[in-house]
């Protein structure tokens, strides 16, 4: 396995263990394979690097992610309107009015054919909420956000140093 194609994203990922960067990876190629023209949402954020997937350059229209935690790199694959999708499994964790996802630990046992039903509903479910048509784009990769500092790791072997 690979590392994620040079670009922004891959950029942000470089804190991260080599485990965590290959299964971010995976997942990423897992969605792009799916929807290669949907536009890619990036927010380096204070707690996680987050790739999210939108028929527009709006957070509010994005249909599924892929999010790194910094403290522990836990990875959620998400929903951004996750407690609307059906999940007759109950697979998808989170308590929120909106956000679900599924804690990806082991490649192995991720459920791929059941989240591809969860993402073609999440893409119609974000679809509906586009007003303006000219809102839609396709293929845009943004950085929306850096945030100017991030939360030290706690994990051993950390990239990251925590500040004394």
């Amino acid at each position: 396995m690979g590392e994620i194609a040079p670009g922004p994203f891959s950029g942000f990922l470089t804190p991260f263990t080599k485990g965590t960067r290959q299964k971010v990876k995976w997942l990423v190629d897992f969605v792009r394979a799916l929807y290669p023209k949907a536009n890619e949402l990036i927010y380096d954020n204070y707690n996680a690097v987050v790739c999210g997937w939108s028929p527009t350059d709006r957070a509010g229209h994005i249909f599924c992610s892929v999010a790194v935690f910094r403290t522990n790199e836990n990875l959620h694959f998400g929903f951004y309107w996750g407690s609307a999708l059906p999940d007759p499994e109950k697979l998808l964790l989170g308590k929120g009015n909106q956000y679900r996802y599924l804690l990806v630990k082991d490649l192995s046992l991720f459920p791929k054919a059941y989240v591809k039903k969860l993402i073609r509903e999440a893409f119609a479910l974000s679809l509906s909420k586009v007003k303006e048509p000219a809102q839609l784009s396709n293929g845009q990769i943004l950085v929306k956000s850096i945030s100017a500092s991030k939360r030290p790791a706690n994990r051993p072997g950390s990239r990251e140093k925590k500040k004394p």
